[in-house]
Order: C-alpha cells, then sequence, then structure tokens
C-alpha cells in the first residue's frame, strides 16, 4: 500500500452514552446522537470504501473516535491521510479530529480544526459570516426565554431553533413563529430539552437549498460545487422529518415502505442569477474561513433570486441522499469512489494509483 486513509468518526452509541450519563431524558439524548447518523449509516459501506481505497493503493482504515488518540500516534506523516467524518465541540467532540492529526503533523482532508468548533454554534458562525459581509439572517441569542442580545428585526416573524444542535433536532412545526413572546417561549422549551440555548433568527421566505462541495480532483474549485433546491413538500424541514431519512429510524421507516426522500431540482436550471450568487457565497466562505476540501451550505433561495445562507458544515453527511445524488451527477461516482478518489488524489504523484470508477 501507498498510504492509508484514516476515516475518524463518532458512534451514535458513544455519544448518547455521555448524554445520558449527563443527566439527559432518554427521548432528548436520542435525538441529540441522531445528528451522528451518518456514522451509523456510512458503517455498513465501509467495505465498499475499503475496497476502492485498495484499487487505488491506499489503505482504508475506520477509527472511532475514542480510538484516535492512539490510532493517530505514531502514524507515518508522509503515509497517512486524516479524515474526520463528524464535527462539533459542545455535545459532539469530532473536531477533536482535525486537531490530533494538527498535533501528530498529519494531512488532513478538509478545514483546519477552529472551523469544526465554529461550525458548531450557529450565533458565533453567524457573527463570522455577516462580518464577512455574506447574507446571513439577522439573529439573537437566547437561554431559558431571556435574550442575550438585541432581536433581530424580523418583519416576517422568527425561526428558531437550538444554537450547537444540527441534523433538525429540535425544530418542531412551530418553530417559525410570529411574535418576540413565541420565540421566548421556544428557547424555553429548547433549553428544557436540550440544556442549549436558542438562535432566534428573522425569518426567511424562499425554498430551501443545498450546496455541496467535494474536491475529488486536485485543485478543483468552484467549479465543482453542486447546487439544488431540497424540496420536500413543506416550508422546512422539522426533527421528525429528519428522523425519518437517517440512522435507525430511517432504517426502519425504509423497511416500512414509508421512506421518501425531499426532490433535489437543480438551481440552475430554475434559477440561473440565484445559482450564481451561491456560488459567490460559497467563493466567501472558502477565502473567509478556510473551507476547502469538502463541505455543505444551507440555504433560502426567494422567487427574486435573494440567497440566504442558512448556515455552513464542514463535515457534511456524506451517506445523505443529497451527497450521493451529487457525487453521481458531478463526479459521476458511487460515494465510495468519490471518497476513495479524493483521498488518493491528497498524495504526491508517486504514490497514486489510478482506479476504475466504482
Amino acid at each position: 500500500m501507498n498510504g492509508s486513509l484514516l476515516l475518524v468518526y463518532e458512534p451514535e452509541a458513544a455519544c448518547l452514552a455521555r448524554l445520558l450519563a449527563a443527566g439527559i431524558a432518554e427521548k432528548h439524548a436520542l435525538e441529540i446522537s441522531s445528528y451522528l447518523a451518518q456514522s451509523t449509516d456510512l458503517a455498513p459501506e465501509f467495505p465498499a470504501i475499503s475496497e476502492a481505497c485498495s484499487a487505488r493503493g491506499l489503505e482504508f482504515v475506520p477509527v472511532p473516535l475514542d480510538g484516535a488518540p492512539q490510532a493517530l500516534a505514531g502514524c507515518d506523516r508522509e503515509r497517512t491521510l486524516v479524515w474526520t467524518l463528524t464535527d462539533g465541540i459542545a455535545y459532539f467532540r469530532g473536531s477533536t479530529g482535525p486537531a490530533l492529526a494538527r498535533l501528530h503533523g498529519l494531512k488532513t482532508v478538509g478545514a483546519d480544526d477552529s472551523a469544526f468548533a465554529l461550525c458548531q454554534d450557529k450565533f458565533r458562525s453567524g457573527a463570522v459570516l455577516a462580518a464577512l459581509g455574506l447574507p446571513i439572517p439577522a439573529a439573537a441569542l437566547a437561554r431559558d426565554g431571556i435574550l442575550l442580545s438585541a432581536p433581530p428585526t424580523a418583519a416576517d416573524g422568527y425561526f428558531v431553533k437550538p444554537n450547537r444542535l444540527g441534523s433538525k433536532v429540535g425544530i418542531w412545526p412551530q418553530s417559525r413563529c410570529r411574535t418576540l413572546d413565541e420565540a421566548l417561549a421556544l428557547s424555553r422549551r429548547i433549553f428544557a430539552a436540550y440544556r442549549d440555548d436558542a438562535l432566534v433568527q428573522a425569518y426567511v421566505a424562499g425554498r430551501n437549498a443545498r450546496a455541496s462541495f467535494l474536491a475529488v480532483e486536485p485543485g478543483a474549485g468552484l467549479d465543482a460545487l453542486g447546487v439544488a433546491f431540497v424540496d420536500s413538500g413543506s416550508d422546512f424541514q422539522t426533527m421528525a422529518d429528519s428522523l425519518a431519512l437517517y440512522g435507525e429510524t430511517g432504517a426502519r421507516t425504509a423497511a416500512e415502505g414509508r421512506y421518501a426522500e425531499p426532490e433535489l431540482v437543480g438551481v440552475a436550471e430554475a434559477q440561473p442569477a440565484a445559482a450564481a450568487e451561491i456560488r459567490r457565497v460559497a467563493e466567501g466562505l472558502m477565502r473567509g474561513l478556510g473551507l476547502r476540501d469538502v463541505f455543505s451550505m444551507d440555504l433560502r433561495v426567494a422567487a427574486d433570486d435573494t440567497v440566504s445562507i442558512i448556515e455552513f458544515e464542514v463535515c457534511p453527511g456524506l451517506p445523505c441522499f443529497d451527497f450521493r445524488a451529487y457525487c453521481r451527477s458531478r463526479w459521476r461516482m458511487s460515494l465510495a469512489a468519490a471518497i476513495a478518489a479524493t483521498a488518493a488524489n491528497r498524495f504526491p504523484p508517486r504514490q497514486r494509483r489510478r482506479a476504475p470508477d466504482l
């Protein structure tokens, strides 16, 4: 083998055990840990990823996060690449993956560890994006019914969600509300369930869109960005919607024939001006925050082509339906093949071995 790809990930079970030990109710602990469903969903594909890597001269080594300190210690700096699948610094701990890689001087896929921590905090990351001049809705931070910052001007009401959770955890049908009192009531509900602050964001009308990026080829730029509307049939996806798509709940709904993916529609075909604006926003993220290799953005696109970035991910859900579709449409590859190709192309040319796409 010419090198090794170490995929570091936090399992749902490990996160759940920590949350239960911290005294969080089991129902809510299960909801929180569902953010890591991509680890659960990707695990059955480890053999396919290993085969695709082997065809390119790489050894594939999946590493649960708690085993990462030992696994990364002593690795060959020239022959090891670390890809961290999950992020987080609060309820989730994935940001320690790239930090450990940096400690040992190992090459990584993706942004540096500071971005892994920043993107988990929606209020702080939003402040940074606003300072960079990127179009993000104005927002305030609330804790258990008390505003910690000035409320935003919100002519169309508010959208309220947990500040440090993801995968639609803590988003309910009532999350869009009209008054500040309703928003603060939702912040109390979020604090009671998850012990988290709430982001009170000015509601933005429009269609939901997802921008995905994977630099399979060395030096890939904005031409590698895939942008699609995500039409689920409703104004926004709730926690229940997300749970029905991924992890153990998603597997059950699929087995029962109730699994229904949202429809993906190319933004460039429907609203080319909006697609161009989304590429400008992506360029701002890459330049201002150092995003590279792999990331995604959630956006709202208005009928007049106005674009608002809702949040960004340095660890997009690789096994999710939208990222798989992106790999197929942009790179003409399966997910396993795209992962292997991306990793292989990070090694010097003398260490690469071409392989047919799977």
